[in-house]
């Protein structure tokens, strides 16, 4: 499969099986199938994914399984039997990559962890996603994304000052942070195969992944100093920064990130240049400790102008601002209009618009959301089983 412009898809020939749930395997395995990879779903007869049953917002479909599952083929399996370990062990023997985030331990239990397969498939490279990863005390603690953005301290930084003002993020940003940090290891497991021969084991933690995340409120914190607080959607340490009301009822979020930018604000938003001098906001951390009285500054100014008026001033002093969009408005959003970031992709429940992935030039390789089991019959027939083995099969629940 090659893009329009005649471009390979980097991971052509890379076939990658997943026993996989939920959020953070399958965005992982989602972006390895539209750099071109053959991706193998494994799925339980009947349900299949768990993460189908989330909502049925998309026609009936669940928004969280089409978001992650396009370009796939489903092959269901019951890896309780005998016939269908032996059908998953026949897919191992060819593919390059396995990736799972089964319930910690399960896939140990099943034979399938690296050590067990490596001997037996040296070129395959193991991809084990979990809450906190393999060894340590919490190695089998069982993990949600809700889960991680507490133990992490997502958490404590994140919502309104008042104790219980705490806010979990809007979408599932361990999920994601695990799910690109595999994507991320796999891509370099397959280049090293490329000089070893040898496929790798790579352990992705939530956990770890999400701390990741938190580097600036941890070296924040640094040797004991006082945390981030939360505030809100202002920023915690530089201001201003974040939302300020308008005079037409309107909001605009604007950014200052150092005192150039402040001076020009004071000059051509304010139209108060000796204000970039008062020695209350000369510096940030003046601005972020007098904010309460630098707030009331700003919307006096900001209450006697409309959204637009904002705006060509903000983009006049070079100052970074954005609307405050909802989800009605970031579907009709004319910057990802005008690039061309959406197109159709097929589900059992018809067509829905999907965004192409971020950077990638190759979005052709997506392809449709699968329905429970839809490939399973072509794939058992591309491993030599005949009709008649496949109708056992599903007579008694193997597939």
């Amino acid at each position: 499969m090659t893009h329009s412009n005649n471009r390979p898809l980097p991971l052509e020939g890379i076939m990658v099986v997943a026993l996989e749930q939920a959020v953070a395997a399958p965005l992982c395995t989602r972006h390895l199938a539209e750099q071109g990879a053959r991706v193998i779903k494994i799925e339980r007869p009947g349900q299949g994914d768990f993460a189908r049953q989330y909502d049925e917002r998309v026609n009936g479909l669940s928004s969280h399984f089409v978001w992650v599952n396009r370009s796939k083929e489903s092959l269901c399996l019951d890896l309780k039997t005998a016939e269908g370990m032996e059908i998953l062990h026949q897919l191992l023997a060819e593919a390059d990559v396995l990736v799972q985030n089964l319930a910690p331990g399960a896939t140990t239990r099943m034979g399938l962890s690296y050590a067990d397969l490596h001997p037996r498939y040296p070129r395959l490279t193991v991809c084990d996603i979990s809450g906190y990863g393999q060894g340590g005390p919490y190695e089998n603690k069982k993990a949600y994304d809700l889960m991680i953005q507490s133990e992490s301290g997502f958490l404590s930084v994140t919502g309104t000052p008042e104790p219980e003002g705490m806010a979990k993020a809007g979408c599932s940003v361990a999920d994601i942070a695990a799910g690109t940090s595999a994507q991320a290891s796999i891509l370099s497991a397959l280049l090293l195969r490329g000089r070893t021969g040898e496929g790798s084991q790579i352990d992705i933690s939530m956990l770890e992944a999400l701390v990741e995340w938190m580097g600036y409120p941890l070296y924040y914190s640094y040797n004991g100093a006082p945390a981030p607080v939360r505030a809100g959607s202002s920023h915690a340490t530089i201001y201003p920064y974040g939302p300020f009301p308008v005079g037409d009822g309107n909001t605009v979020m604007l950014g200052l990130q150092h005192d150039r930018e402040w001076r020009g604000f004071c000059e051509l938003v304010m139209k108060s240049p000796e204000l970039a001098d008062d020695p209350r906001f000369a510096t940030n951390p003046r601005r972020s400790a007098n904010r309460v009285k630098l707030n009331g500054l700003i919307s006096d100014v900001f209450s006697r102008l409309a959204l637009a008026d904002v705006t060509s001033r903000l983009d006049a002093a070079g100052i970074a601002n954005a609307a405050v969009n909802d989800m009605r408005q970031v579907w009709q959003h004319p910057q990802l209009s005008a690039r061309d970031r959406w197109f159709d992709v097929m589900t059992p429940a018809g067509k829905v618009p999907a965004l192409k992935a971020p950077g990638l030039w190759f979005a052709e390789a997506a392809s449709a959301v699968p329905a429970v089991g839809e490939h399973t019959r072509p794939i058992l027939q591309s491993l030599g089983y005949s009709d008649e083995q496949i109708e056992q099969f599903e007579r008694v629940g193997v597939v």
